[in-house]
């Protein structure tokens, strides 16, 4: 992957592109550095689908949500695009210290416009989102990260969720000390 990032590095100085206009291809790029920065893990449950750890190096992505849609006949890979939200989202709590809500409105924004320029109706990825976020908010808890950074989930004052994520978190902690034991 790095010489394939290389290379692409390598074009976007040789065709000299204007960086100062809005370009997909750009943020495309922009997309790809950040994928190559953070680390993605695919095996929890996560309410709301995706979260981050408490330094925001891993993205963690509901291990129920399906990596691909079909939007127009072609089949999409929705990973890059949560991650950016993630990535965008958690930068912005750690560094500027903003509220979630504020911090998420603008990591969707970010969202949206990478699956624009990917040639992708957001209508049909908003769609395919609603749909597993209400299935994700449904599920039993029962693997959690114990790194995940839980200040969107008390951010967004949803009591009953918070206390059930903190008891999965509890029981996991106590499982690996378990296991930890009889090593």
């Amino acid at each position: 992957m790095a010489g394939k990032s290389q290379a692409a590095h390598r074009k976007w100085h040789r065709l000299d592109i204007n960086d100062t206009i809005v370009s997909g291809w750009m943020l495309d790029h922009a997309v790809e550095a950040i994928m190559h920065r953070i680390h993605v893990d695919c095996g929890h449950d996560i309410p709301y689908l995706a979260g981050y750890s408490h330094d925001g190096r891993t993205i963690y992505l509901d291990r129920h949500l399906p990596k691909t849609f079909t939007s127009r006949g072609r089949r999409v890979n929705v990973t890059r695009f949560l991650v950016l939200h993630e990535a965008v989202e958690k930068s912005l709590l750690m560094m500027l210290g903003l509220h979630y809500q504020h911090a998420h409105q603008i990591a969707l924004r970010a969202e949206e416009a990478a699956v624009n320029a990917a040639g992708v109706s957001w209508r049909d990825y908003d769609r395919f989102m609603q749909d597993y976020i209400k299935e994700a908010g449904d599920e039993s808890l029962s693997r959690l990260p114990l790194d995940l950074d839980i200040k969107p989930y008390r951010d967004e004052h949803d009591q009953r969720l918070l206390l059930r994520m903190q008891q999965a978190m509890q029981i996991e902690k106590l499982a690996g000390l378990i296991a930890g034991s009889k090593k």
